[in-house]
Order: structure tokens, then C-alpha cells, then sequence
């Protein structure tokens, strides 16, 4: 109770700002009416609502009990900056209030005295200089540093004057900032739309690195908070890291959201007015070649060199050979035994690395196919795969599997059943390819093959004809059946109808069968085989009439942020209390969770969108747009624990050589690692770039289920995408276990 009479005792009245809000509320009310009534269309009812909520969001920054508890908890003054810089401009300018403002006032004071001044020339040159993005975004920038320099916060802090500078400040300079984003009618842009998104990710930028010095820095920055009296349970180190992850988190949502909207606008299609031609049009212009990693200099001859995936998969044979025999016959100690390093951080960090880069380079080099092969010239292979198997159910099984024994059998920490999930994968891919013709152990089998199956779709390489009208004239598809002197696509994806990575091993037989080198690896616009997808896609069909792969995403997607938090030290703590329950949670949140939230978001699109007839289609053609988002989280994970153990496999090596009698094994390592301060921070922006990706494709597909009411379709999925882009950031803001790492 005395806790709330101190918080409503701590309303401030402050005359000069509240007369001041009240006065531009008053004139800008007066001067909307008068615009409503003659161009309505310009001044609907919600700018006017937006107009006054940043009014409001001004006044509880300044007045409400945020600005009393401010001097005593860094994170509540974060709060009431991000008020002021974030919320509260957007929301004013959205209003487009200047013009309702200018007719707000008295005619003669319009007339004769501001209408003179505003319409010189000099005046116009003057504001187009302040919101020009090249200076209002500096600008911005400029001084939110500034006032985040220590001596310059503590001054604010101290002194009354100062704060409510620093105050008029930060909205000044927003207003500038947001003002070219926003472009408040009838301001005019100087700068194309899609220049907006570079403008805001640069801010965000700027944003990123101040927020992450506030929450990582060892000490405390401000003497003020050091001081000041705890009304928390926060230390003063834990309220400034609060108060950092306040500015990071809805900071970057603030800057990101803006730029997301802008490239769906951007990149959607548009009706246009058909123009007559009053001119003969000139010739069209040859169609720009797609970049092609085949006709890279050095690169595409060593693709394209016979000897190059045999020579590739042999060495990655011999180094998992050298895994399974230091696994059972080393030291069972992770950290210093190759099956403890090599696989769990080096491998998969390296995988997903090619995977954003080049596609699927994995299984294009696969040791297990190597032995798959020389096994075929002992074994038949003549049988085909079983009909009622001939989907991703006996994989999506393993995986689920895989992801739950990996947490509680720490198999990451047992080099011998390392080695004997090795072991396993090579007897598997012998027996069943051995046994049945086509690569069936990849296609239906292989969770490995699975994983980047699913991730290659947010790749930018696709393998897939150049010219498809040259393919028409084709008669012996040696692409598909293959000839004399090579095999042709052993998983049967007949490439003049092949869309996208799914099921492509990269083997890049189909390209070598290929009597007219019409087949490359291209790049493909990014996300257009989700959004299109062609429900004659080869081998595959459509995503939307395939449940097997809609549960294989899940599963994917959902492990991704189960395998990182997993590592928390507050999800440590909670299965230290649950104990043997955990196990049974870790499935439900494996399957369970995200069927019934991709059922729960088809449900209601479908309710708001008028497509109530269409739920399993909605289910399974929109659960595949949050493979960017997924492999994000998988690609931030992965490439922190290759940066932080990038140095481990050196000291194994020389254990190895050590224990063969090669050397002697030093007494004292220093061996750097590649992490640097602001690893976190890339976490970040790629989760940022997986969040962007998967909403766009999200909306892209909405425009084309449903066009009529895409928006309302859309909304269901993409809270799902933010709750997992705030679950990613909670994730990377954690203190994480550094598996395989020598304690």
C-alpha cells in the first residue's frame, strides 16, 4: 500500500510542457476538423488518434512516476529515453500535424505572420537541410551517444536544467530522424522508399553497440545508480544490464519493424495505371544472366572437376574414421577428445556457415555416401523404397529422437557414443542404399539430410536449369536417367521441374549428365520457392499438401530454440528442479507445442481472413515460412560456439600426435579464441535478418491466399515470428554453457 501512494505521489505538474501539449492538442483538434471535412481521405480518424497518443506518451514520460523513479533505476530512465525517441515521435508524425496545426491557428497569424516566414525559400532549404536523411540520421545518432557519455548522463541527472535539455534533445532529434522514414503528408521524400531500410538497420546499428555496452560492461557507468538506494531487488550492475537489454531488444524492434514494413511495401506487387505509348517502345533489353557458381574463375573448374567430390568426401572420410577411433579408444574427456570437438562445434558451425553461403556443400561431400558408393559395387541396390515409407515421417522420428537424447544422454559430452552415432550412420547409409536403388537413405532417411534439406531453402543457391526452353527440345532427360558415362539424379528431381533446394544433395550429377551444360548453380530469388510453391514441384509437390514436411519444419524450427535454451543457465536451474519430468517437457515442446500453435495461427487466419474452408492448406503451406527465422536461431547458436571454441581442436591434435608418439604435449596452453566482445551483437542482427526474412515470406504468401484480406491473414503468423524473435533474444542475452570446452 505505501508502494502505491509513492507511485501516485509521484505525478509531477509541469506547467510549460502541459500547456504546451495541451496548446498543440487544441490547435492540431481545431485544424484536423477543418481538413476532415474537405480532403477526408488525407486525415482519417486514426491519424488524429495517433496524433494525440504521442501527445500522451510525451507527458508520461515526462510527468508520470518514470521520471521521479528515473534517477533511482537506470532501466525505468531507458524506458522513459525510448518514450521519447521511439514511441512518441512516430506516432506524431503519423498524424501529419503539419498542416492541421497551421489551420489550428487564428487566420491572421497564418495569413500574415507564419505564411510569409514558412513559404520563403530560405526556410525551405532550411527544413529539407534538418530532414535530410543524410543529416537528421547523424544527428539522431549523435546524440543518444553523447548523452550516454558519462559525464554527460550524470550531468542531466544532477541538474534539473539539463534534464529537460537532454529530454528536448532526444525528440528533437527523433522527430528529425523518423521524419524522412515516416514522410508526413505533404512533405515530399528526397530519397527512393527502399532507402529508408539501410537509413533505419544503420541506426539499429548504432543502437546494437550502445545497448550492448551498457548490458556487458563489468562495471557500473553511472556513479548515480552506483549510489543511489536499491527499491529493487537489482544490484546496480544487474539494473544497467536491464536497462541495456531495455534499449537492445524493443530498441531494435522500433528500427527493424519500420524497415520490414517498408520492403514488404517495396517488394509486393503493385497495380499500375496503364500508360498509351505515345513512342515506339525501344528494343528490350537481354535479360541479365543469373550468377552462376559454376562460371566463377578457379571456383566452378574445381566444381566442375571429375575427381573433386570423391577427393572432398574421401579426406571428410579419413577425419570421421579418425573421430569413431579417438571416440572409443581416447580419453572420455570432450574437451580433449576429437569426437568431443569435432562434430558438435566445428562440423555443424561450419555446416550452417555453407549453408547461408552456398547452398547445400554438406551433402555434396558426404563421407557417408562415399562409403555408400564403394559399398554398391558388392551389394544390388535393386529394390525399390516401400510406398507406404516414401515421406520425412521416419525422419522427423529420428530427429525428435536425436534433439531429445542429445540433452539427456549429453551425448555431446560422451566421445564413445559419438563414435557410435558415427558408426551407425555409416552402416545405415550402407545397408538401406545398398539394399534399395535412388540415394533412399538420404531422401526419406537421413535426419542430417533433412536438417539441410529444410535450411537450404533460405539459401541463395539453387541447382536448376539455365535456360528451361532449351530443356523442351530435350528427348533422353539425361538430367534424370542419366547415361554411359554418369549417373543422373538419384533422389528423381527432374530438373526442368525442380523448384528450390528441397531434397538436392548438391551431387551435382544432373549437371554433369547434362549433354547441353543448361544446369548450374544459380542464385535464386530468395524465398521465391516458399511464397510460389508450385504444386508440381518435381519429387517434392507442393509444401501445402505435405504434412510429413510441415511437422519436419516444426520439429526443425522448434529445435533450433529448444537447443539453445537448453544451454541457458535458467533453463540448467529448471531442469535441475523438475528433474525426470523435464524429459516429457522437452518432447511436448519439441512436437507438440508447435503443431498446436501452427494450428491455432491456420485456425484464426483463416476465421479473419474468410478462408474457413482452407485450414490444413493454411497449416502447412505458412509453417514453412519460419524456416528463415529457425535457421536464423540455428545459425547465431552455431556460430557462437564456433567462435568461442574455434581454438579447441589445436590441443587435440596435439594430444593425438602426443599419444602416437609424434610430440610432447605442452604443459601450458594459450591457444586464442576467435570470440570478440560483440559476438552477441551478430547473434542479434542475424536473428534480425532470419525474423525479416520469414515475415516477408509470410506476408507475401498472405497477399496471395487471401488478397482481399492478406493483412488480417497475416497477423496470426506473424505474432508467432515475434514471439520467437523475443524468445531468440531472451536466449542470446543468457549466460550459455560452453559445451566441449576445457573448464
Amino acid at each position: 500500500m505505501q508502494t502505491a501512494d509513492s507511485i501516485l505521489g509521484s505525478w509531477a505538474f509541469l506547467p510549460l510542457p502541459a500547456a504546451g501539449l495541451l496548446a498543440s492538442a487544441v490547435l492540431y483538434w481545431r485544424g484536423w476538423r477543418m481538413l476532415r471535412r474537405q480532403v477526408p481521405q488525407r486525415f482519417p480518424a486514426w491519424r488524429a488518434a495517433s496524433f494525440f497518443s504521442g501527445l500522451a506518451v510525451i507527458y508520461l514520460a515526462m510527468a508520470s512516476p518514470l521520471d521521479a523513479f528515473a534517477s533511482w533505476l537506470l532501466i525505468v530512465h531507458m524506458v522513459q529515453h525510448l518514450m521519447l525517441t521511439m514511441i512518441a515521435p512516430p506516432l506524431l508524425l503519423l498524424g501529419a500535424p503539419f498542416l492541421p496545426i497551421l489551420r489550428g491557428l487564428p487566420k491572421a497569424i497564418t495569413r500574415d505572420a507564419l505564411g510569409p516566414f514558412l513559404n520563403a525559400p530560405l526556410m525551405h532549404r532550411i527544413g529539407g537541410f534538418l530532414v535530410h536523411p543524410l543529416f537528421a540520421g547523424p544527428l539522431f545518432m549523435a546524440s543518444n551517444i553523447l548523452w550516454h557519455i558519462p559525464g554527460m548522463y550524470e550531468l542531466a541527472l544532477n541538474s534539473p536544467t539539463w534534464h529537460q535539455v537532454e529530454h528536448f534533445c532526444f525528440l528533437a532529434t527523433a522527430l528529425l530522424f523518423w521524419w524522412p522514414v515516416i514522410q508526413p503528408w505533404p512533405s515530399r521524400p528526397v530519397w527512393p522508399r527502399w532507402a529508408m531500410i539501410p537509413y533505419l538497420l544503420i541506426a539499429d546499428l548504432q543502437n546494437t553497440a550502445l545497448a550492448g555496452f551498457l548490458t556487458f560492461s563489468e562495471s557500473v557507468l553511472y556513479s548515480t545508480y552506483a549510489n543511489a538506494p536499491r527499491i529493487s531487488g537489482l544490484s546496480a550492475l544487474d539494473d544497467q544490464a536491464g536497462a541495456g537489454a531495455v534499449m537492445w531488444v524493443p530498441g531494435s524492434m522500433a528500427f527493424l519493424l519500420p524497415a520490414g514494413i517498408i520492403a514488404m511495401g517495396y517488394l509486393s506487387p503493385q497495380r499500375r495505371i496503364p500508360i498509351p505509348e505515345v513512342r515506339p517502345p525501344p528494343p528490350p533489353r537481354p535479360e541479365p544472366r543469373p550468377f552462376d557458381l559454376l562460371q566463377v574463375p578457379i571456383i566452378g573448374p574445381v566444381l566442375r572437376w571429375k575427381p573433386f567430390r570423391p577427393v572432398v568426401q574421401s579426406i571428410l572420410f579419413l577425419l570421421a574414421v579418425l573421430v569413431m577411433a579417438d571416440g572409443f579408444f581416447g580419453p572420455q574427456v570432450s574437451s580433449m577428445n576429437a569426437a568431443g570437438v569435432l562434430p558438435w562445434t566445428h562440423w555443424r558451425g561450419l555446416t550452417v556457415l555453407a549453408l547461408l553461403c552456398a547452398g547445400n556443400l554438406f551433402c555434396m561431400v558426404c563421407p557417408f555416401t562415399f562409403v555408400r558408393d564403394l559399398g554398391r559395387r558388392i551389394l544390388p541396390g535393386s529394390l525399390r523404397w516401400p510406398r507406404a515409407l516414401r515421406s520425412k515421417w521416419i525422419a522427423v522420428a529420428l530427429l525428435v529422437i536425436f534433439f531429445w537424447a542429445y540433452e539427456f544422454f549429453d551425448l555431446w559430452n560422451s566421445p564413445w557414443w559419438t563414435a557410435w552415432i558415427v558408426a551407425a550412420y555409416f552402416l545405415a547409409a550402407l545397408i538401406i542404399d545398398g539394399l534399395f536403388r535412388g540415394a533412399s537413405f538420404c531422401k526419406f532417411v537421413c535426419p542430417i539430410g533433412q536438417f539441410h534439406f529444410v535450411s537450404s531453402l533460405a539459401s541463395p543457391l539453387e541447382v536448376r536449369v539455365r535456360q528451361p526452353d532449351a530443356c523442351g527440345s530435350c528427348r533422353t532427360h539425361d538430367c534424370l536417367r542419366g547415361n554411359a558415362d554418369q549417373r543422373g539424379c538419384e533422389l528423381e528431381l527432374f530438373l526442368p521441374r525442380k523448384s528450390g533446394n528441397m531434397d538436392c544433395t548438391f551431387c551435382m550429377d544432373c549437371i554433369k549428365a547434362c549433354p547441353h551444360d543448361n544446369i548450374g548453380i544459380l542464385v535464386a530469388s530468395p524465398g521465391a520457392d516458399i511464397i510460389e510453391d508450385p504444386p508440381k514441384r518435381s519429387s517434392v509437390g507442393g509444401f501445402s499438401q505435405r504434412l510429413d514436411i510441415t511437422v519436419l519444419v516444426g520439429v526443425i524450427v522448434a529445435g533450433a530454440f529448444l537447443n539453445a535454451a537448453a544451454m541457458t543457465q535458467p533453463m540448467l536451474d529448471w531442469q535441475n528442479r523438475l528433474g525426470g519430468l523435464i524429459a516429457p517437457l522437452f518432447v511436448l515442446g519439441l512436437i507438440v507445442i508447435p503443431s498446436a500453435l501452427i494450428a491455432l495461427a491456420a485456425i484464426t487466419a483463416c476465421t479473419l481472413g474468410g478462408a474457413g474452408g482452407r485450414i490444413r492448406e493454411a497449416a502447412c503451406g505458412f509453417a514453412i515460412g519460419f524456416v528463415p527465422l529457425g535457421f536464423a536461431m540455428w545459425l547465431s547458436h552455431f556460430v557462437f560456439h564456433l567462435l568461442t571454441a574455434s581454438h579447441t581442436p589445436i590441443p587435440v591434435m596435439a594430444r593425438i600426435g602426443a599419444d602416437l608418439g609424434l610430440g610432447k604435449l605442452p604443459d601450458n596452453w594459450i591457444v586464442p579464441s576467435l570470440a570478440f566482445p560483440e559476438l552477441p551483437g551478430l547473434q542479434i542482427l542475424l536473428l534480425n535478418a532470419g525474423t525479416l526474412f520469414s515475415l516477408w515470406i509470410l506476408w507475401r504468401k498472405s497477399q496471395g491466399f487471401v488478397p482481399q484480406r492478406s493483412f488480417r491473414f497475416f497477423m496470426p503468423w506473424a505474432t508467432i515470428a515475434v514471439i520467437l524473435y523475443a524468445l531468440g533474444v531472451w536466449i542470446i542475452f543468457q549466460p550459455m554453457e560452453l559445451r566441449g570446452l576445457p573448464m
